[in-house]
């Protein structure tokens, strides 16, 4: 439980982030009774810190205008780099599930600024637009989050309490070996002790982690955020689908990337030059195939298609639609 100490300081920055704060909303916050917010907002006023009280239906306490922190030191540059991130980890969806942390941290950083540059920056940001539209995403819970950041740190056992996407429940210990962050979700990957392979877990749906005693040894080799994506790419799903394309790694990737399929060197057949017939076997899983046949003609390569035999009907289908197309007069 937080000391008092603590819950003071909490409070300062609740205050700090602006507005009236109702008595009932800052006994929520901390935990506590309206009377003990009283108290602490005594000691507060003791320090010399202008908190006010305001009257009213809609009444409680507020900082008085123009109160302000020790200056904040950060140039134009590092204030425009700071919002700017602020503003982009919240359209990416990488936050935590306190959804107000974003405009808190972002407001008390206005705050101490000076005003020339304050003023600069609100402007850009009030001008700057975005050709994407923010993501609704499951963020994870912080105190999750730092626990199994420290447990990757420090190489510990974790406990986790996982609601996988079916909605089963389970408590498995983990070795963490990393965090990774992919297409604005949190995700840990490390091995499940019990049955000893590793598996991606995604955090928000993670919903207590307890460190453990012991220790473990990290495999070498393959890191954190590429064992996500061939995680991702080996993902049970309804279909399985094997290709040959030819082409190289970087003409595939930028159709393909890692996340969605797998990659290998096919062996060419006997007499056959290595040089000129460059052919990559292509694996994937998908639950549906609709979405692949106007990628492998985005490709603009040779394929062959080994499996599935409905995925040869689909191309097919597509190539007769386009053709007819490109015969109206």
């Amino acid at each position: 439980m937080p000391r008092p100490t603590a819950r003071v300081l909490t409070l300062l920055e609740l205050l700090q982030s602006g507005g009236t704060r109702t008595v009932a909303e800052l006994a929520d916050r901390l935990g506590v009774e309206g009377r003990t917010v009283r108290r602490y907002v005594d000691q507060l006023i003791d320090l010399d810190v202008p908190v006010e009280s305001v009257r009213g239906r809609y009444g409680g306490y507020r900082l008085a205008p123009g109160y302000r922190l020790p200056p904040l030191m950060l140039s134009d540059d590092e204030a425009l780099a700071v919002l700017l991130g602020l503003v982009a980890g919240r359209r990416a969806g990488l936050t935590t599930t306190q959804h107000t942390a974003n405009e808190t941290a972002s407001a008390k950083i206005r705050r101490v600024l000076p005003q020339h540059n304050a003023g600069r920056l609100d402007t850009l940001l009030a001008a700057l637009a975005f050709t994407d539209r923010p993501g609704e995403f499951d963020t994870p819970d912080a105190g999750v989050l730092l626990t199994i950041a420290d447990a990757v740190r420090h190489r510990r056992p974790v406990s986790i309490r996982y609601t996988d996407r079916d909605g089963r429940r389970s408590e498995r210990t983990l070795h963490a070996y990393g965090i990774v962050a992919h297409a604005g979700r949190w995700y840990v990957t490390g091995k499940d002790a019990r049955i000893g392979e590793d598996r991606t877990f995604r955090l928000d749906r993670i919903a207590d982690a307890r460190t453990l005693p012991g220790s473990f040894e990290a495999p070498v080799g393959t890191g954190p955020a590429q064992r996500v994506l061939s995680g991702f790419a080996t993902a049970e799903y309804r279909h399985e689908v094997t290709l040959r394309i030819h082409g190289t790694v970087e003409q595939i990737r930028a159709h393909l990337p890692a996340s969605v399929a797998s990659l290998e060197e096919h062996e060419p057949a006997a007499g056959q030059d290595r040089a000129t017939e460059r052919w990559l076997r292509v694996e994937l899983r998908a639950e549906q195939l609709d979405w692949l046949p106007p990628v492998l003609a985005s490709l603009d390569r040779p394929f062959v298609i080994e499996r599935p035999d409905e995925l040869r009907d689909l191309v097919a289908a597509l190539a007769d639609r386009l053709a007819s197309c490109a015969r109206r007069a």
